[in-house]
């Protein structure tokens, strides 16, 4: 269990500030363990959708920043996907292996009751469609249920496809050509999102390399798609094509970058920068293809959106295919104004915003 720490009041609202939240709730209950922060980043397109993660955090600050960057990274999401939604996340501090339990997910779901709609939850790292069942024993604002409770299901699938859509669209304008046949890829991370992201690369024959933080998990991985398994640290330094991040945020920073030795960087995870505007920089300085997190990993949220307007999971997909042609823009974007992907798709998110915030300009 992490222990209790002292959070000063001016740097828990500097950290707000910098990123332009509107609320942040900070959820503690004794007797089932809880400790949760959910981030509602900006609501102006509509009500704050982002899953909620669980993982044991170094420090409660480390916890903050993250659900700060996530919650702000759906926000954009949505926006350039067309979606009217706003953008929110939730982190549950803790082993989800030893702490996770039906009453502390139910727990959960009475914070996100009393938020009254403003955010809606869902599925992310180390949450299941099971446990969106316990939440939603207790709030009706909760989404990717099982299709049998007449939910969306999973939405990792979808996820994944996304992402293989824009990774098919850097790779098209890295290498000339959107076929992977042959690439040399390295996925760092493979959970749900990555193992569904593994079957597309399969079937599409391209030469796999894989990690994971857990590393049964890795080798469970190699040996299902005949990849090669690496340490944590090492994925870096392997010789590439493509490097695909789909774990935890902040892998390509100042350690890792000058590292790389790929054409492309497309994968999974969100806030794959560290610092958006020095890493973001750095790559295209490399010649690195950069495809946008944000946008390329917006399936999911795709997905659970088809279940809260009551859209068909085809229409989802096929919302989901678009990603391809949404990347090469946003990369002909960025070099036409001579900037790096990142701040291209932001900017473009940001202007949807302003300029749906002027028809709500009044009651």
């Amino acid at each position: 269990m992490i222990e209790a720490q002292t959070l000063a009041p001016e740097a828990i609202f500097g950290q707000i500030a910098e990123h332009q939240h509107e609320q942040v709730v900070f959820c503690h209950d004794h007797e089932t363990g809880l400790k949760a922060i959910i981030g509602i980043h900006n609501t102006v397109l509509g009500p704050a959708l982002g899953g909620t993660r669980m993982w044991h955090y170094a420090s409660d600050m480390e916890a903050l920043n993250d659900v700060l960057r996530l919650s702000r990274g759906m926000t954009y999401k949505a926006a350039i996907s067309g979606l009217n939604l706003g953008g929110g996340k939730a982190v549950i501090i803790g082993e989800a292996k030893t702490l996770k339990t039906e009453a502390l997910l139910r727990k959960f779901g009475r914070f996100v009751k009393n938020l009254n709609g403003k955010y809606i939850t869902a599925e992310d790292v180390n949450m299941t469609t099971k446990d969106m069942e316990y939440i939603r024993m207790e709030t009706q604002h909760v989404a990717g249920l099982p299709e049998s409770m007449g939910g969306s299901g999973d939405p990792s699938p979808v996820t994944a496809y996304g992402t293989y859509m824009g990774m098919k669209a850097a790779a098209k304008r890295a290498f000339g050509s959107e076929s992977l046949a042959g690439k040399r890829i390295g996925v760092q991370g493979v959970g749900h999102v990555g193992t569904y992201l593994l079957e597309h690369l399969k079937k599409e024959s391209a030469q796999l390399i894989v990690t994971d933080y857990y590393e049964d998990r890795a080798l469970d991985a190699a040996n299902r798609f005949g990849a090669q398994a690496v340490g944590l640290e090492d994925i870096y330094d392997q010789d590439l094509d493509i490097y695909s991040p789909c774990a935890l945020g902040a892998t390509l920073n100042d350690d890792t970058i000058p590292r790389l030795k790929c054409q492309v960087v497309a994968g999974c995870a969100n806030n794959q920068l560290k610092t958006e505007n020095i890493h973001g920089p750095e790559l295209v300085r490399r010649g690195i293809v950069y495809a946008p997190d944000f946008l390329i990993n917006a399936g999911g949220l795709i997905n659970v959106y088809s279940e809260v307007v009551g859209t068909s999971r085809q229409g989802a997909l096929t919302q989901t295919e678009k990603i391809y042609d949404f990347t090469l823009q946003v990369l002909a974007k960025a070099e036409e104004e001579g900037t790096h992907p990142q701040a291209a798709a932001i900017k473009q998110a940001k202007e949807r915003i302003a300029s749906v915030g002027k028809v709500k300009s009044t009651y």
